[in-house]
């Protein structure tokens, strides 16, 4: 308990001996995992997107005119189910389509019933069990007359993947070589502790202490470092969140039929995420500079 004792106060003074590289080092820090959130916050939401219309993917919607009668309507169904690639196909009443649509809204829902007319058309959805054939059955489908369109999200749901797939790599590539420049920077603010103890160090060698007793304060001064770094960057990024939320949530919801991720779960989980990484490179830095300087 005495050695923890003492690593405890050798850091916190050493910390307070170096406070302005100790501070440019916690700036580094905080600035890299602001960026590394900026770009989590985005794949994080684009994957939610992609997974909300990956519910859309196994179906095929329909959309048929006006003037379509429900017994063609449902002749197209029956037709549909006879495809090859097809589990069932239902039609679907412009009221059951704009019932979903509010349910999908939820608490704004109420909105659309200013709408004096139902703008949603009648449909035919058509379920698919096998994607292979998605889109020969999308075609299929086209031929039928008395329809308005034929809405098929896989176009889509390509599209979300590969700007998931970019940002993920983005992000990746970035935060190694913010990491590193995180971990230069911290093992040279510990280099300057280092240096100014050098007699200490020294004297403290030759009378026994060993290797570990000495990187002790070190270490811990690297990792509060890192953790201080954490903790700001996780309060900027909650604040910053839940303004984005707050302010374009219900919007982007009510465009897109997709919620954004809720504050909460994003910075529980960023909270790990980032002590994780304030512990790392605290520690990376420390233990390089003193590989280096202590000959240890």
């Amino acid at each position: 308990m005495k050695t923890f004792a003492y690593t405890l106060k050798q850091a916190f003074i050493q910390f307070g001996r170096n406070r302005s590289m100790s501070v440019i080092s916690i700036f580094a820090i905080t600035c890299m995992m602001l960026i590394l959130s900026l770009f989590f916050i985005l794949f994080i939401n684009v994957n939610a997107a992609a997974e909300t219309v990956k519910g859309d993917y196994d179906s095929i919607e329909i959309f048929l005119l006006d003037t379509t009668t429900e017994e063609d309507a449902q002749a197209m169904a029956d037709d549909m189910k006879q495809q090859d690639g097809v589990s069932d196909a239902y039609y679907k009443t412009k009221e059951e389509a704009m019932a979903e649509f509010k349910a999908r809204w939820g608490e704004n829902g109420y909105l659309l019933d200013s709408l004096e007319d139902n703008p949603l058309p009648n449909s035919v959805v058509v379920m698919i069990d096998d994607l292979e054939k998605a889109d020969a059955l999308a075609e299929h489908a086209a031929g039928y007359a008395g329809i308005e369109d034929v809405k098929y999200y896989k176009s889509t749901v390509d599209k979300l993947l590969r700007a998931t797939k970019f940002i993920q790599i983005s992000a990746i590539v970035i935060m190694i070589f913010l990491i590193i420049v995180s971990i230069i920077v911290v093992s040279n603010t510990i280099k300057l502790t280092v240096f100014n103890r050098a007699e200490e160090i020294s004297i403290m060698k030759y009378v026994g202490a060993t290797n570990w007793f000495i990187r002790g304060p070190f270490l811990v001064e690297g990792i509060l470092i890192g953790v201080i770094s954490a903790g700001i960057s996780l309060a900027i990024t909650y604040l910053v969140y839940d303004q984005i939320v707050e302010t374009i949530g219900d919007q982007a919801y009510q465009m897109l039929s997709m919620p954004m991720v809720p504050v909460g779960f994003l910075i529980y989980n960023f909270a790990w995420i980032f002590l994780a990484l304030g512990v790392s490179i605290g520690s990376c830095g420390s233990i390089i500079s003193m590989r280096k300087f202590l000959n240890a």
